[in-house]
């Protein structure tokens, strides 16, 4: 596993994250709670350090899986980085809307602490912009959550570089995590320069695009009920299938490299000048496994061009 630096903290983090929003089994056809504790202790034995979860995931489920899991493994408080979100609320339909406010966060914080069975959060996220709440209120509770220990370090997801700078006019700004992988490059425009400008952590999430990018669907691909990734356009007709023959292309090149399809992508992420951590999602044991074989090496020059070459043009590329 490789370790790093989380921005301008002192965090040391494993550049792979363990991503648990499937654990959670929100938007993903439901949960397996004793195959998610499972997998969070494979990712430990791997030497993953770094947890993300939210609030949201599963309605607490998600945290409460993570406490366990900790728990009956032993691990030490400071041997692992917690990172959760805030800043969504739900009711009992589970109609979900983001709410950033000062009172919202204030709540959620203790009830963060509490699922998660531990004093502090290493890494409290908001959720995504909240355009019913200035920005400014939002970071200033935060930076009080900071100074009074119960966060170690303050971030964003899903922020934009306009609502990065309206945060830093108030408030310490430690990591961004936006989606970005080889089928979502947004984020190469301006977000990823201007991170790299101020010292501001990336932790990428999706880089396997939902499973995607892991080589394991066929054109045949089906979800089970309340999986959300059966009305994401690229899951869906040409886009699929296009989508499908890039990933065979990949798969190709990877199996040149002695590696899987998923390990490569990852990788690619990892080596993009500004990515500090990427996530790599699971929810039963297995899953995780694979991450370990996407450290400890990069990507030559030659292979990149390759993989760029694939990404435009499919036919033909490797």
């Amino acid at each position: 596993m490789e370790y790093t630096q989380l921005g301008t903290t002192s965090l040391q983090v494993s550049r792979i994250a363990l991503g648990t929003w499937a654990m959670g089994g929100w938007l993903w056809g439901g949960t397996d709670v004793e195959a998610a504790v499972r997998a969070i202790h494979e990712a430990l034995d791997l030497g993953i350090t770094t947890i993300d979860t939210a609030a949201v995931y599963g309605f607490g489920l998600s945290e409460e899986i993570v406490a366990r899991a900790l728990r009956e493994k032993g691990v030490p408080r400071d041997r692992v980085v917690i990172a959760t979100k805030c800043g969504m609320e739900w009711d009992e339909q589970e109609n979900v809307r983001r709410n950033s406010s000062p009172q919202r966060i204030r709540k959620e914080v203790e009830d963060s602490l509490r699922r998660l069975q531990t004093d502090y959060i290493d890494l409290y996220q908001v959720h995504w912009p909240d355009p019913d709440v200035p920005i400014q209120e939002t970071a200033r509770v935060l930076s009080q959550l900071h100074a009074e220990g119960k966060v170690r370090a303050i971030g964003v997801s899903n922020y934009g570089v306009g609502e990065m700078q309206a945060w830093r006019e108030v408030a310490p700004l430690h990591s961004d995590q936006p989606p970005y992988s080889l089928l979502r490059r947004e984020i190469e425009a301006d977000v990823l320069p201007y991170a790299r400008e101020h010292g501001i952590a990336i932790l990428a999430y999706s880089p396997l695009a939902r499973g995607l990018l892991t080589g394991k669907f066929t054109a045949e691909a089906s979800f089970p009920p309340g999986d959300s990734r059966a009305q994401e356009k690229r899951f869906q007709g040409e886009e699929f299938q296009r989508n499908l023959r890039r990933v065979e292309h990949l798969k190709a090149l990877a199996a040149e490299l002695g590696k899987s399809a998923a390990q490569l992508a990852v990788r690619w992420v990892l080596d993009q000048p500004g990515v500090t951590v990427a996530l790599w999602g699971a929810r039963r044991p297995g899953q995780i496994a694979e991450a370990a074989g996407a450290t400890g090496w990069h990507l030559t020059d030659d292979v990149k061009e390759r993989i760029e070459r694939i990404m435009r043009n499919e036919a033909g590329a490797a």
